[in-house]
């Protein structure tokens, strides 16, 4: 058979010889032979994931490609997840769903759920929380006294501040910080600053006579968002409760009750999650009212001789008593009807009570008696505060007397306790009974706490002394927050001073990049997204 005959397109051109010539030049070698055009980027990003921040922070200075590869999102979001181990800030949604159906106490802030995330941004302030790194300012409100005419610029903080918002409530919304001053005033002002909208003036208008009135409590709805605009609740002095759109001049609902009575002032704490509003007043009863109408009623009263006040919504911490002059850490929880969304009036199915110091039932064996002596070691003379978000309580002591103990005051002198909250279903009935579990000691305020707060499992308190202190509950850290710049926070690096009032009392709240403290050097807002 004959061969196929060759085609009569034209033949590739012949091997170049490998003979001896110049070598070829450098810069033709280093455009051919290059990191950048040798690999894709998909193997430069593979490669890059093995880096710690530091690195990728230092290789952005090399070139403009390495730059934007050391920028990719799911780069960033690899070393988030490996740093910090969860798929948000925390706070930024409040806390993770429970098996029971229940959700524990969220943050302030909210987000929507199809916002772009910035896991390089969320690094850089998960980063500063645990480092302590923050800017803080001083909302220096008003030289004439006056919360409706007051400039909004902020300063520097370490300036005094002086007016009524020196003793201010504050509370957070998002991206809307809220505050009031606690001097009466015919018509109490709520002042709503934003950085990305001008200010605005909620004026509380009392339903009955222009007598001197304050605020004496704030509360933001925290129920999923039905409408575009947010809703506060605004305690006052004559035990008046009225229900503001946060943007609008507008009054949704409103409590005037025609008696002044111990149950309704004052209002030292509420809780708000529509349609539910739960107050706490000085005389320690909880009201749980239904706002479903425009007019708000009572549904439920609860009473107790304990002495502090609770900090969320059904699940309520206070100071329990110890015999005989002692005090410890109790917590109750109540529970409404599960189809309160649905129902025109709230139904209240059960309360359970638990404590950190109870005498074991039946025979007290070794085993009972050393849990004993271990629960008396941790009795306190003074309570501070105490604050739960559903599956961590803390308990803030204090000293019963007016000046610090000889010697001054240590880390160790005034520890706060923290303790682990178990609750069983609900569908278990009034019979069981919720656990209280100590889990260890909170060092590092060195002196006693004016305020506390915890939510979504990090706890944040304000010292007498102006130190703010972090804790991160579910990671066991501790942090002193450092404010930007040496010695320009209230407090930063300062010693304690015996003149000091160990009765001082001051507020804070936090999201998931802010700190506001109110009570200690003014209103100062500690951001950590630097």
């Amino acid at each position: 058979m004959a061969k196929r005959s060759l085609s009569p397109g034209h033949l590739p051109p012949a091997k170049r010889a490998h003979l001896a010539s110049s070598p070829p030049s450098p810069a033709s070698v280093e455009a051919y032979s290059g990191f950048d055009s040798l690999l894709y980027d998909e193997l430069i990003l593979h490669i890059f994931a093995f880096l710690s921040y530091v690195d990728l922070c230092a290789l952005q200075a090399t070139n403009r490609n390495w730059a934007r590869l050391c920028l990719d999102n799911q780069l960033w979001k690899s070393l988030y997840l490996r740093e910090f181990g969860r798929l948000r800030l925390r706070g930024l949604r409040g806390s993770a769903g429970r098996k029971d159906g229940r959700e524990t106490k969220g943050l302030p802030g909210r987000a929507t759920a199809d916002e772009v995330q910035d896991w390089k941004r969320m690094f850089r302030i998960s980063a500063n929380w645990r480092s302590g790194r923050c800017h803080a300012l001083t909302l220096d409100e008003l030289s004439a006294g006056s919360v409706e005419t007051a400039p909004t610029s902020p300063r520097r903080a370490g300036a005094s501040l002086e007016g009524p918002l020196a003793h201010a409530h504050v509370t957070l919304a998002g991206k809307y910080t809220i505050v009031s001053s606690a001097e009466p005033s015919p018509s109490p002002s709520v002042l709503v600053l934003s950085a990305f909208t001008p200010r605005h003036v909620i004026h509380v208008s009392p339903i009955r006579g222009q007598q001197l009135v304050r605020v004496t409590a704030l509360a933001v709805d925290q129920s999923p968002l039905t409408s575009s605009n947010l809703h506060v609740a605004v305690c006052i002095s004559n035990g008046d409760i009225y229900v503001h759109e946060l943007l609008s001049p507008s009054r949704k609902h409103y409590y005037a009750p025609t008696v002044k009575t111990p149950r309704t002032a004052p209002i030292l704490q509420a809780a708000y999650n529509h349609p539910v509003l739960v107050t706490l007043s000085e005389s320690f009863s909880l009201s749980v009212y239904d706002l479903s109408h425009e007019a708000m009623q009572v549904v439920h009263v609860l009473t107790s001789f304990t002495s502090f006040p609770p900090s969320s919504l059904l699940v309520l911490t206070y100071a329990s008593p110890v015999y005989p002059a002692h005090w410890s850490v109790g917590v109750t929880e109540v529970i409404l009807s599960s189809a309160v969304l649905h129902q025109s009036m709230l139904r209240l199915l059960s309360t359970r009570s638990t404590r950190a110091f109870d005498i074991p039932a039946g025979w007290i064996d070794e085993g009972k008696l050393r849990t004993v002596r271990e629960q008396w070691g941790r009795k306190v003379g003074s309570v501070s505060g105490t604050q739960t978000d559903g599956r961590w309580v803390v308990l803030a002591p204090t000293v019963p007397t007016e000046s610090p103990p000889p010697g001054g005051f240590t880390p160790a002198s005034l520890p706060l306790q923290l303790y682990r909250f178990s609750s069983p279903p609900p569908r278990a009935g009034s019979g069981a009974t919720p656990k209280l579990t100590f889990v260890r000691n909170l060092l590092g305020q060195t002196g006693p706490v004016c305020a506390l707060a915890l939510a979504d499992g990090r706890c944040v308190s304000l010292g007498i002394d102006g130190r703010v202190w972090v804790w991160d509950l579910e990671n066991a850290w501790g942090t002193e927050v450092a404010v930007s710049g040496a010695g320009d926070g209230p407090g930063a690096g300062a010693p304690f001073e015996a003149a000091v009032s160990l009765d001082l009392k001051g507020s804070i709240v936090f999201d998931e990049r802010r700190i506001i403290t109110a009570g200690v050097g003014g209103v100062v807002v500690r951001d950590f997204d630097v």
